[in-house]
């Protein structure tokens, strides 16, 4: 069994290989060619290609499941046309323990998926983050026109709002805004700063213009009345400390998407946005599909199995290839409609997260035992209604 598992884990892995770099070369070209309008003078085909080349990681990512589920009955298809799945069945092997041969199989990949989520995509998007505010100066994740919006309370139960208008590379900001409320959101200073960047649970701002409002502005207002002593002070600082719970890393959180951060990561930010009174109900079901992505990998190979062992002897492998690609297709839409539904509906987490890759997991063990036992279960049929023809 050892060396039969290791014969089907070499067809596999080689024809994901294929499968997966076609994948990643033809949605390369197609981002490529969207991108082409965007050269020029300042930003050059050289950087254009260097920006490709840096979203590879988060597009295999993307690819891998669908990869695998097409390459793995490519290669299934092809044992089954020259009999060598017929071999293995006739040596003793049922189609269940064929099935725990082809999950061992997948350990691997979900190894490397593991590492791929944790470790290499995160960096990626880090790395054309920085790049994409250096060559194009733009950033994609959760920028409006105005810039990164955070929230924070302040000592004597007051709030700030730090509004961010450009990340520069290697954790700089710039552009900052902060509105410091009192309890009662009273306004009581905003200040502007040209630059700053992160040190010691402080943010430390460059050449800054602060404007203090007098806690007798609002009464004064209210009353119509002229004030004997000016309610705004303009003060002009060089530099200003600030503490603050926000971070590089958190900043950085804000610009990637959900299921692009680290599990630790994901989790440093979820703990900043309860501690702050944000909603954090997208980071927990990310948290969720994270630890369901490796998983999902088992759920692709078990869609293979059956697909890939029906109609060995009349089908052809390019009709089970196409079951395969709108299989993958299918699952993929149903995974984000879930997600948008969940959401929506406020399911929890892991209902959002798992139910797709629970579904398709159960169908697909329906059919591989129908598939296993479909003899037995026609020979039941024509034993209760022997006037009834069998139709396995």
């Amino acid at each position: 069994m050892l060396t039969a598992r290791r014969y089907l884990a070499r067809e596999i892995y080689r024809s994901c290989a294929v499968v997966i770099l076609a994948l990643l070369g033809l949605f390369t070209f197609f981002a490529l060619i969207d991108d082409l309008d965007a050269v020029g003078d300042k930003f050059t085909l050289l950087a254009l290609l260097y920006l490709q080349a840096l979203q590879l990681p988060t597009r295999l990512y993307d690819l891998l499941p669908i990869g695998l589920l097409i390459g793995a009955i490519l290669a299934l298809a092809g044992l089954a046309q020259r009999n060598e799945l017929v071999i293995l069945r006739v040596s003793g092997v049922s189609g269940m323990r064929l099935l725990g041969m082809l999950w061992a199989v997948t350990v691997p990949l979900m190894i490397g998926a593991l590492v791929l989520s944790e470790f290499v995509t995160p960096a990626a998007e880090i790395k054309t983050s920085e790049a994409n505010l250096l060559l194009r100066g733009q950033a994609g994740g959760g920028r409006l026109n105005s810039g990164y919006w955070f929230k924070e309370p302040t000592e004597g139960g007051g709030t700030r709002i730090i509004n961010v208008a450009t990340l520069l590379a290697s954790g700089r900001v710039a552009g900052i805004t902060l509105y410091e409320f009192g309890p009662g959101q009273q306004l009581r200073a905003m200040s502007k700063a040209e630059a700053g960047h992160f040190a010691n649970d402080r943010l430390v701002l460059e050449n800054v213009t602060e404007n203090r409002i007098d806690a007798r502005a609002s009464a004064a207002l209210a009353d119509a009345t002229v004030p004997q002593e000016p309610m705004v002070k303009v003060i002009e600082l060089p530099e200003r400390e600030l503490p603050t719970t926000l971070t590089a890393d958190r900043l950085l959180a804000r610009v990637l998407t959900p299921e692009r951060m680290s599990l630790a990561t994901l989790w440093d930010y979820i703990g900043y946005l309860r501690s702050n009174q944000l909603q954090a109900d997208r980071q927990v079901v990310a948290i969720w599909r994270k630890v369901a992505y490796p998983f999902t990998l088992i759920v692709m190979i078990t869609i293979a199995a059956p697909i890939g062992l029906m109609q060995t002897r009349r089908g052809g492998v390019g009709a089970k290839v196409f079951i395969g690609i709108l299989l993958g297709v299918g699952f993929f839409m149903l995974n984000q409609l879930a997600l948008n539904v969940g959401m929506l509906g406020r399911w929890p987490p892991w209902v959002t997260a798992l139910l797709p890759n629970a579904g398709a997991l159960l169908l697909a063990l329906s059919a591989m035992t129908f598939m296993e036992y479909r003899h037995s279960l026609a020979r039941l049929a024509q034993a209760r209604w022997p006037w009834r023809k069998s139709p396995v």
